[in-house]
């Protein structure tokens, strides 16, 4: 028997029922890493929440100064992750990267156990496709309706899964698996992720997205019923913005400029902006105790009363 799994189908995007008659969209937007301003002279509240997520920023505000020390310097050891004794400003961006993408992380962990059967810390391609689909050698979905889809959904998930193994051998390791379940996360995937958005919107199969395509993907009209003024304002943005050499039509390039676009990179500028406040000997490389020095900007302890003994209990990162 198939067994269902919302995430995946969610993620892949084979949609087995006719969407609702609303606006879906495909974007897949950067993450602003704090709500709070960027400014300095306010405060370090962005600074905290970019270096270490909002949850966890919340947890260092009920620290002593000494507590979020000590666990600065743990994180600097984890950040440093060629051990040559220095932070440099990739570094600090992968690190952010990390902080800001920690549900996907957990995720992954919390579904990794259904499909690393042997437990040998990878998933191969046969453990995914057998605690996924479940289904007999030679009884392939025979007890399923709609075994066509199911078929198209396996073709999938396999392409999907060679794209993200690295290394060809069809054996997954978390990072591989990872970028298996949120391609759009990555860089390497951006060519899958634009081929499976083709085939879910192009209708008529000749490799590209038209207008009414597009539209259809967003909004489904019920009978009679006049066009909103926001599909009106989606088919203007398919001409204006979308369709970028104005042939009606949008080809792969385009479609990865509208569903994958380079948005401001705010990991990168925050990573730059942490060397260039603690780098004191300007050698473009942090110590350890340069970032130290600077605690209060990397994880400033709000708590006013540090004599005060906190009962909360704060989990390492």
């Amino acid at each position: 028997m198939l067994r269902r799994r919302g995430l995946l189908v969610l993620c892949l995007g084979l949609a087995l029922a006719k969407p609702p008659p609303e606006k879906r969209d495909r974007v897949h937007h950067g993450q602003e890493l704090s709500d709070h301003p960027h400014d300095d002279r306010q405060g370090f509240q962005y600074d905290h929440e970019a270096f270490l997520g909002k949850e966890q920023a919340k947890t260092f505000d009920q620290l002593t100064p000494e507590e979020s020390r000590e666990r600065l310097g743990k994180i600097v050891d984890r950040i440093d992750r060629d051990r040559d004794g220095f932070v440099t400003q990739a570094e600090l961006k992968d690190w952010i990267k990390h902080t800001q993408n920690r549900y996907i992380f957990e995720n992954v962990q919390k579904n990794w156990r259904d499909y690393d059967r042997d437990g040998d810390g990878r998933i191969a391609w046969p453990e995914f496709k057998n605690a996924t689909y479940g289904y007999y050698e030679g009884e392939e979905f025979g007890d399923l309706e709609d075994k066509q889809s199911y078929r198209k959904m396996l073709a999938r998930d396999e392409r999907r899964f060679k794209a993200a193994d690295r290394d060809g051998d069809m054996v997954a390791t978390r990072e591989e698996f990872t970028a298996f379940l949120h391609p759009e996360e990555f860089d390497y995937m951006k060519d899958i992720v634009v081929t499976e958005t083709i085939e879910d919107i192009d209708k008529n199969g000749d490799g590209y997205v038209q207008v009414d395509e597009y539209i259809g993907d967003m909004y489904t009209p019920e009978s009679g019923e006049p066009e909103p003024e926001w599909v009106q304002s989606e088919r203007q943005q398919f001409l204006d913005f979308r369709d970028l050499d104005r042939d009606g039509r949008l080809d792969r390039a385009e479609i990865g400029h509208w569903i994958l676009p380079q948005d401001y990179d705010h990991p990168e500028v925050e990573a730059k902006h942490l060397l260039y406040e603690s780098d004191k000997d300007k050698d473009q490389r942090l110590t350890k105790q340069e970032i130290l020095d600077n605690w209060n900007m990397f994880v400033g302890s709000q708590a006013t009363n540090y004599g005060e003994d906190l009962t909360r209990k704060h989990d390492e990162l």
